[in-house]
């Protein structure tokens, strides 16, 4: 892409986020409802509006909030079809941090060294923190002004894919196959993709834009289960108590207590280590319960970490003579490298985007998970791609605007490099 082109699209791409950020859209665990938030919503009609603004006809809102629209192929109709190809984001926000009223701000030409977020001058994002920041000087830099957290993920993502979405119908010149693009909530949940129609959405192929540093491709996740403990006691008046209360709060927070310290825990593990990990724990005399999350890459670690843990809930309630506990496993996602191993294509192409955009591909295994993770074990594989933020679920977050500018191209290259394929 000319020069001009690039900061065509890099004003437009932050012109989306701060819009986007600006409307609360962060998920809540608890919420019965899909999406779990109004304010996801909120965003999730508007994109469909810019969507239908820009041209695409069929931009449509689902009733679980799936905002969906298609580009046709530019290709020659009597040109073989290549695969269609959908792009993802997800407009829901973390709950790590509060997430109403953002107030962003543009730090234009970052001349280096620490940033005081003037909402909050407690909060100090440096290169100390996030050694990343120390080589965009000469960037655009986005923050909140540090009394929230800022929202890039991901809706640097949605702001990348909505750019490319607009670059593309306007330049009809450029080659490529049929695209999807898809907007979805609930994501930070772990719901992101739950209702989605895979078949009705017809591609072979999809990218999620949630990742962070620029030039990442990832396409290995952990797989990841969520365990919940449920301890039951024997209640009795605490003043006629004795020989006849069993104390469920005690045997759970015994068993917390019993958890591995130096090994298989979050605050003690890195690179392709797993780990158990309590999130809640909750109760009375009679019952408690413990909720924990269970991660590896190897998805035949998660059998052998769960054994543990009923190993010890076994071991915790024998010493609570009167307890008794069960235990209940489910699977929330698989290793995405599962499946995308058989489709080296997809990486690939990525890899070569990202190249031709002036990166060098990073691969690096994602200690958690994507929608890209479900989508695969729902038969679309989906490698994710950078969006560009940096410093996530924190008042600190922040994002290059000529990282998501590179987003956005990488998406435009992609189209033209899938055209290719059959």
């Amino acid at each position: 892409m000319l020069n001009e082109a690039i900061q065509a699209l890099e004003a437009d791409v932050l012109d989306r986020l701060l819009r986007y950020v600006r409307i609360d859209t962060q998920s809540r665990a608890d919420s019965p409802t899909y999406p779990s938030t109004p304010g996801q919503l909120d965003l999730l009609r508007l994109l469909r509006d810019e969507l239908l603004a820009l041209g695409y006809a069929d931009a449509a809102l689902d009733r679980y909030g799936y905002v969906t629209a298609t580009l046709p192929s530019t290709l020659p109709a009597d040109s073989p079809a290549p695969p269609v190809v959908a792009f993802f984001a997800h407009v829901d926000t973390s709950a790590d941090a509060p997430g109403r009223d953002v107030q962003p701000i543009v730090w234009r030409n970052y001349a280096g060294g620490a940033l005081r977020l003037p909402g909050d001058p407690t909060q100090v994002l440096s290169p100390e923190e996030s050694p990343a920041l120390a080589t965009h000087v000469g960037h655009d830099i986005v923050t909140s002004d540090g009394r929230t957290l800022l929202g890039a993920d991901d809706k640097a993502g949605v702001a990348a894919v909505l750019g490319a979405a607009a670059y593309l119908i306007r330049h009809p010149e450029t080659p490529h196959g049929t695209l999807k693009f898809v907007l979805n909530p609930d994501e930070e949940v772990g719901h992101g993709v739950d209702h989605l129609d895979v078949p009705a959405l017809g591609a072979a192929y999809a990218y999620t834009l949630d990742a962070g540093e620029a030039g990442e491709v990832e396409d290995e996740t952990f797989s990841a289960d969520s365990v919940t403990l449920r301890f039951l006691g024997r209640s009795a008046h605490p003043g006629y108590a004795r020989g006849k209360l069993v104390n469920a709060i005690k045997v759970a927070a015994d068993f917390v207590a019993a958890l591995p310290r130096d090994t298989l825990s979050p605050e003690t593990t890195a690179g392709r280590e797993g780990f158990v990990h309590p999130t809640t724990i909750s109760g009375a005399a009679e019952e408690a319960v413990v909720r924990l999350i269970v991660r590896d890459f190897d998805t035949a670690e998660l059998a052998r970490k769960e054994t543990l843990l009923r190993d010890l809930a076994t071991t915790t309630a024998e010493r609570h003579p009167g307890a008794r506990y069960d235990l209940t496993v489910v699977e929330q996602y698989r290793n995405m490298h599962d499946v995308l191993v058989h489709h080296p294509r997809a990486t690939a192409l990525a890899d070569e985007a990202v190249r031709r955009v002036g990166l060098e591909p990073l691969h690096r295994p994602i200690r958690g998970g994507t929608d890209g993770a479900r989508l695969c074990a729902m038969g679309l594989p989906t490698p994710n791609i950078f969006a560009g933020w940096q410093m996530i679920h924190s008042r600190r977050e922040w994002v290059s605007v000529q990282d998501m500018g590179k987003a956005a191209q990488v998406i435009i290259e992609l189209a033209q490099l899938w055209a290719h394929e059959r």
